[in-house]
C-alpha cells in the first residue's frame, strides 16, 4: 500500500533555484579573483559571488597571446575590471586590462597619435604610444623634404605626433606618417622677369677711325681680289681641259 494515504495531496518537490549573482556588479568595476580553469580562449575567474567570471585571450594583454597558459597559471590570484554583464545567462565577462588602456583594436587609420621614440634605424623610428605594439615612421614620412637619415629629424626619447596609415592587426604592425600632420610648406615665389625699359635708348655704335675705316675697305679689297684670281684660275684649268679633250678627240678620228 502507498505510503501517501488516499486523497491525500502529494508532497511539492522543492526545487533549487540555479546560482545566482549574490553581490551586485557593474561594468568598470574592479574585482579580485582566483583562477579556477583554463581553455583555449580564456580563463575562469572565481571573484567571490557564484558563478565563475571568464577573461577572454583577447583581454589578458595589449599583445597579441597565443593561449592563456602563456599568461596564467591555476591557482594565480588575479585583479580584473568587468567589461560586461549578461543577467538574462548570468554570465560575467572580465578583462585584466585598466579602464582606459588602448589596444590595437581600437585604432584606426587616419588617427592622430601621440609618442615617444624608442628607437632608430636607418630606415626609420619606431614610436610607442601606449598600445602594446610600436608604430614605425619610415624616413620617408618624416618631412616633406628629403631626409637623408631618421636621426636628422628625431632623437630616442623625443616626444612625436602622427597619423595611422596602416593596421596589421595580425602582425601587429602599425604604420605612421608625421609628414601628414605637418603643414604644407609654402612654394618659393618664382623671380618675376624683367620687363625691358622702353624709355631706354639703344646703345651706339662706335664709329670706326679713320685708320679702321681705311682698314677694313683694304681687307674688303684683297678679298674681292682673291675671289678673282680664283676664279680666273678656275677658268684657265677649264680651257686646258677643252684643249686637251679636243686633241684627244682629233687624234681618235685620224686612227
Amino acid at each position: 500500500m502507498s505510503a501517501v494515504k488516499q486523497g491525500q495531496e502529494k508532497p511539492k518537490i522543492k526545487v533549487i533555484p540555479p546560482k545566482k549573482v549574490v553581490k551586485k556588479l557593474a561594468v568598470g568595476q574592479e574585482v579580485t579573483g582566483r583562477v579556477k580553469r583554463l581553455a583555449d580562449f580564456g580563463a575562469f575567474i572565481d571573484i567571490g559571488v557564484g558563478t565563475d567570471a571568464l577573461v577572454h585571450v583577447s583581454e589578458m594583454s595589449q599583445k597579441r597571446i597565443g593561449k592563456p597558459k602563456d599568461v596564467l597559471s591555476v591557482g594565480d590570484e588575479v585583479k580584473a575590471w568587468i567589461k560586461a554583464l549578461d543577467k538574462d545567462h548570468n554570465r560575467i565577462s572580465l578583462t585584466l586590462l585598466p579602464p582606459g588602456t588602448r589596444t590595437i583594436r581600437d585604432l584606426k587609420v587616419g588617427e592622430v597619435v601621440k609618442g615617444t621614440v624608442t628607437r632608430i634605424t636607418d630606415f626609420g623610428a619606431f614610436v610607442d604610444f601606449g598600445v602594446g605594439y610600436e608604430g614605425m615612421v619610415h624616413v620617408k614620412e618624416m618631412a616633406h623634404g628629403y631626409v637623408k637619415h631618421p636621426s636628422d629629424v628625431v632623437e630616442v626619447g623625443q616626444e612625436v605626433e602622427a597619423e595611422i596609415l596602416k593596421i596589421n592587426r595580425r602582425r601587429g604592425q602599425i604604420d605612421l606618417s608625421m609628414r601628414a600632420v605637418m603643414p604644407e610648406p609654402e612654394p618659393e615665389p618664382r623671380p618675376e622677369p624683367e620687363e625691358p625699359d622702353e624709355l631706354a635708348e639703344p646703345e651706339d655704335e662706335p664709329v670706326p677711325t679713320a685708320f679702321e675705316f681705311a682698314l677694313q675697305k683694304a681687307q674688303q679689297r684683297a678679298q674681292r681680289s682673291k675671289k678673282r684670281r680664283k676664279r680666273q684660275w678656275f677658268e684657265e684649268e677649264e680651257d686646258d681641259l677643252d684643249d686637251v679633250l679636243a686633241r684627244t678627240l682629233s687624234y681618235a678620228d685620224e686612227s
